[in-house]
């Protein structure tokens, strides 16, 4: 006979206090399981907009004073919506870790430039949201950097938003590094002394003059030089300086550096009479270069000669030159604070449109060097250490402000 099963008000009380008590613990359980994985936003690593990190030209190796270097820019745009405040920049080889360069907030007030407030050095480390800054960069390389090697850029910063003001981190501006030939040029100009004026660290020199032309930003000037003569007693002019004549350099010859082919030619800008350092700023951009000739080297690569003198350019856009033949005569035409000899190599025939790509002299004399463009200006005489004076060199740019000697290949 089966047994009824009766259940009592106690029973049913007890099996359901203990059913919730289970139920309770299956939801505990997946609440920490999911607590654990990224869906839960409480445990998601805080989004922090920052800087976009960019290199608009990808850098090839450049021998300058005996040292092998990469020279190119970092672009860091801020899009945050509050000031970033830049306190280190590193570059690191992506493949070993190894570091090419490190640098503090102290080496950045001299490394970075603001397209957006130009020649203002107040807080330059501290950029608004929407704008942006330019490190120039030159990192000497040699095994931490094989042929190929792949570049990443770790930025520091302290955003305004974070009470803590705690030190936020980003990585970016990939580059991949090619050690590529470059061209190796023959004297642009005969004899000496002549110095090499120019300086990455200048507001208003080459390499930090950015030109935004058909939709991208260009520095056709990276590893231009200007090339200014000087007497033996180390001042660029004699007597009064703002008479054109009184300069060593002008009106001497420019001399085609390679076999080429012309590829441009511009004769029709004026001088002024006088040398007038203020009157450069009254020059529009596309006449910045004032008479220049480019030659077609081949392989992608032009030389520029700038500020020419009027009406004294013997070539012609497709004419075949030789090296070391006469193209026109050292001038003061365009943007220029005195006579003198601009030149570049880019990788287009555009005077501004390009970009600035390394090359290096077949070979020149080392004489000395100036200490300072101050002391350059004042005609001071320049520094010939015995290691210096006389050093032959070959296949290398020299360093900034270096008092040189070509080789005088004759007239052609």
């Amino acid at each position: 006979m089966r047994c009824l099963s009766i259940e009592t008000p106690n029973s049913y009380s007890t099996r359901h206090a203990m059913s919730k008590v289970i139920l309770r613990r299956i939801l505990i359980a997946l609440l920490l399981a999911c607590g654990a994985g990224p869906g839960m936003a409480q445990q998601r690593t805080p989004l922090l907009q920052s800087f976009d990190l960019q290199v608009p030209w990808n850098p090839s190796a450049v021998d300058i004073a005996g040292k092998t270097q990469l020279v190119y820019e970092l672009h860091l745009t801020n899009f945050a919506r509050n000031d970033l405040v830049l306190k280190r920049i590193q570059t690191v080889n992506i493949e070993t870790g190894a570091v090419l360069g490190d640098f503090h907030e102290s080496e950045l007030q001299g490394l970075i430039g603001r397209p957006d407030r130009p020649g203002e050095k107040k807080d330059r480390l501290i950029v608004a949201p929407g704008a942006r800054a330019v490190a120039y960069l030159s990192l000497p390389i040699d095994a931490k950097c094989a042929n190929p090697c792949r570049l990443m850029h770790l930025v520091e910063f302290v955003s305004d938003a974070s009470a803590e003001k705690r030190p936020a981190s980003v990585k970016g501006g990939a580059i991949t590094v090619r050690h590529q030939p470059m061209p190796i040029l023959g004297p642009p100009l005969r004899g000496g002394p002549w110095v090499a004026v120019y300086d990455s660290s200048w507001e208003r020199g080459h390499r930090r003059v950015l030109y935004a032309v058909d939709g991208a930003v260009h520095i056709p000037g990276r590893f231009a030089i200007d090339w200014i003569k000087i007497g033996g007693d180390g001042k660029y002019a004699t007597g009064d300086a703002s008479n054109l004549s009184n300069w060593p350099g002008y009106g001497v010859d420019v001399l085609a550096v390679a076999d080429a082919t012309v590829a441009a030619a511009q004769d029709d800008i004026l001088e002024n009479a006088t040398v007038n350092e203020h009157a450069s700023t009254k020059v529009a951009p596309e006449n910045a270069s004032g008479n220049y000739v480019s030659l077609d080297l081949g392989h992608g690569h032009f030389v520029f000669y700038e500020h020419l003198k009027p009406g004294s350019i013997k070539v012609r856009p497709g004419e075949l030159v030789q090296r070391g033949q006469v193209i026109g005569r050292l001038g003061y035409t365009g943007e220029s604070t005195g006579p003198h000899l601009h030149l570049h190599v880019a990788d287009a025939n555009q005077t501004l449109g390009a970009e600035g790509i390394p090359y290096a002299f077949q070979h020149f004399k080392l004489l000395g060097v100036y200490p300072s463009i101050e002391a350059f200006d004042k005609g001071q005489a320049w520094l010939a250490p015995a290691e210096l004076n006389g050093a032959e060199r070959s296949a290398e740019l020299p360093a900034p402000l270096a008092v040189v000697e070509f080789p005088d290949l004759g007239s052609k």
